[in-house]
């Protein structure tokens, strides 16, 4: 009837209704970054309950983040939707196998690991003889990709030599055993691992036909979020749960996949129409989130790759993205801190902005520079906000404070505890865990206020139920900080500023992702980076990295203007020339061709970003120092170190100390050697 506003589908775009309203078969999303998936896929279980099409409780929305999840329980329960179920992957597996697990074997479902890395740290002792944290580290990392990609011991050694998988220079026969020896002590211990949950989940609803029956009349819809992220295990559990039904929409970006390194692959996404009969399609592309001038960088930064995807802008002209090419981190740092000002001064607030980098260590230096221009900053790391020790406690004291008095006064009661816990106004000025500490309370302290002033006679009972509430929906305050973050960490968030540093060869892309398909990952990885922007992205890097000069990235060709260096063209008519398997030069990123080039790994008149040669000296002295001892040659020092310190050609033991994977006990133990080599290489180029 003339003049009715649909409330649920009136607020969505075309193609967004086509979400929405297409029940009848299994429907295919593929949207792009800042195209309202969300508000999408929730309007569709909206509409589709309200139609009497989907039962909400037999509802299962899943995500593979806690904090998305509660997004969606959230903008779900605005819509009327309560009783819908919005769960990690995890989650829901959990909960199938904590129920179920007594009926089906007779016995409590065993405890979740914690943590893994004891076990696996064990494991690398008894078969690698190192325990090292950066060798562990690595190792927990593959194992969970092993198991992620249903890839057992016994097949990871053929698997891993034909794919050239290579984890701290330990051969794959090596990885192998230790995957069976950290296997063989988990059993002992009586424990699982989180990856074994849907493992175990699977096999569940694969060999007890009673439980999986039950399990799927439990739940009959379902609604899978970021698709391009689900691994082999993950896809073959959601494929048991949903059994060939039609009530399935899976969403996901195929240039947002930046999640290779722990089993996710894309063409799940890519190939779930042609595998499922009679699925839909519908892309997503109108972008509501950032400039045409961000949009028009992002979609360059991805190289033209199947402009089906290309993002569409719809908000109005903006700022161009600046690109800033430095001598020196220090500069870089101290520019961007200089930036972050002037965009506050501007009217924008702290908390929307952000700093974002490839890799943790860089944070170190933007935080010294933020601290010395006096720009409030939080650390952004992979630990949950609700599961941090000092705001789980906090709850706990707040709860039974507030018991004892129901009618006490909100804003005391924050106060109280804060006192108690020795917080303070002003921030720490040391960095690491007593920072991040002082950040979690502030954050937590800022929300209660916040909340506070919008509530007229708000009580101790009403604050507890309402902060219960936010914890198991994961709803994180926002503290008036600028943010720093990895790019990996920073995706599903976005900012109005956003500054991305780092953005040269050896960074971006990192110095081990050189080759495909690694390289295109990185690539949609600055991409993603590019797509936090709403309103004002500034692009840097420095020039020079230790002693060696620094190029920009090879991605942002064409992009750069004045200021920035000029990148190397292509030669000749390199693309038409050799196969798609054929490895890619490290400088321009164009394919290699002949032997003499794949050796170098760039092409003869590309400059490089380090000296191969001084790198196959420290190769040498690392196999003859392996060799003398007796251990593995990553012992010494990783393939990831040995080419650090190729960049950097440290000349004293306090310039090594500060490469990443170098501590004190490697420098006594290798440092003045390594120095020798390099200085002898270095004499030797004069």
């Amino acid at each position: 009837m003339e003049g009715v506003t649909d409330v649920i589908l009136d607020a969505l775009d075309p193609e967004q209704r086509q979400v929405a309203t297409l029940l009848d078969a299994p429907l295919v999303v593929l949207a792009g970054a800042g195209t309202g998936k969300t508000r999408a896929i929730t309007h569709r279980v909206a509409h589709a309950v309200r139609e009497g099409r989907y039962e909400a409780g037999a509802t299962l929305a899943v995500t593979f983040t806690t904090r998305a999840a509660g997004e969606m329980r959230g903008r779900l329960a605005q819509l009327g939707v309560r009783s819908a179920q919005a769960r990690t992957i995890h989650s829901a597996a959990l909960r199938q196998c904590q129920y179920f697990w007594p009926t089906a074997f007779g016995s409590d479902f065993p405890p979740v690991l914690s943590n893994s890395f004891p076990l696996v740290a064990r494991a690398a002792a008894s078969v690698l003889r190192s325990s090292e944290t950066a060798l562990v580290r690595d190792l927990d990392s593959e194992i969970s990709w092993s198991k992620s990609s249903n890839v057992t011991a016994e097949r990871y050694v053929e698997l891993a030599s034909a794919s050239g998988r290579e984890v701290s220079g330990a051969t794959p026969a090596q990885v192998a055993a230790v995957i069976a020896a950290y296997e063989k002590t988990k059993a002992a211990s009586g424990q699982v691992d989180f990856s074994d949950i849907l493992l175990c989940a699977a096999s569940l609803l694969a060999e007890h036909p009673a439980v999986a029956e039950r399990i799927r009349s439990t739940y009959r819809h379902f609604v899978v979020d970021e698709y391009q992220d689900v691994s082999a295990v993950q896809h073959r559990l959601i494929s048991l749960w949903v059994d060939g039904r039609d009530d399935i929409c899976v969403v996901g970006d195929p240039h947002q996949a930046i999640h290779s390194f722990a089993g996710a692959r894309a063409d799940f996404l890519l190939g779930f129409a042609a595998e499922v009969d009679s699925a839909s399609v519908v892309r997503l592309v109108r972008n509501y989130r950032s400039t045409p001038e961000i949009l028009g960088a992002s979609n360059h930064v991805l190289g033209g790759r199947d402009p089906r995807f290309a993002l569409r802008a719809t908000k109005p002209a903006g700022a161009a993205p600046t690109f800033h090419a430095v001598r020196s981190e220090a500069d870089e740092a101290a520019g961007v801190a200089e930036w972050l000002t002037l965009q506050h001064a501007d009217g924008i607030a702290w908390s929307e902005l952000a700093v974002l980098y490839r890799i943790n260590a860089q944070a170190p230096s933007f935080e010294a520079a933020l601290s010395d221009a006096g720009v409030p900053y939080s650390v952004r790391g992979t630990e949950k906000f609700y599961d941090r020790a000092e705001v789980r406690q906090a709850i706990t004291v707040l709860s039974r404070a507030a018991q004892s008095e129901p009618d006490g006064s909100v804003p005391e009661l924050m106060e109280s505890f804060l006192a108690s816990s020795g917080w303070t106004s002003e921030a720490p000025t040391s960095m690491g865990r007593q920072r991040e500490r002082w950040e979690s309370l502030n954050a937590l302290r800022t929300m209660v206020l916040e909340e506070d002033k919008k509530r007229a006679n708000w009580q101790a009972d009403d604050f507890v139920v309402w902060l219960t509430e936010r914890a198991s929906w994961q709803s994180a305050p926002v503290a008036d900080a600028v943010t720093l973050s990895t790019m990996h960490a920073a995706k599903g968030l976005e900012w109005d500023g956003v500054a991305v540093v780092g953005v040269r060869e050896g960074l971006m892309p990192f110095v081990l992702c050189q080759e495909e398909p690694a390289l295109s990952e990185e690539r949609r990885l600055l991409h993603v980076a590019f797509t936090r922007a709403r309103a004002r992205l500034r692009v840097s890097w420095a020039t020079a990295n230790g002693n060696r000069t620094a190029n920009r990235s090879r991605f942002l060709m064409g992009l750069t203007t004045q200021g920035a260096q000029a990148a190397p063209a292509p030669a000749g008519n390199r693309r038409q020339r050799g196969s798609l398997r054929s490895r890619a030069c490290t400088v321009c990123g164009e394919q290699l061709h002949s032997a003499a080039e794949r050796k170098l790994s760039r092409h003869s008149d590309c400059e490089s970003t380090y000296d191969e040669a001084l790198l196959m000296a420290l190769k040498k002295w690392r196999k003859e120092t392996a060799d003398e001892n007796s251990v593995p040659a990553f012992v010494v020092f990783t393939d990831a170190t040995l080419l650090a310190v190729a960049e950097a050609e440290p000349s004293t033991r306090q310039e090594l100390l500060k490469l990443s994977g170098i501590g004190t006990v490697k420098v006594e133990r290798y440092g003045q050697a390594c120095l020798q080599v390099i200085a002898d290489h270095k004499a030797s180029r004069t």
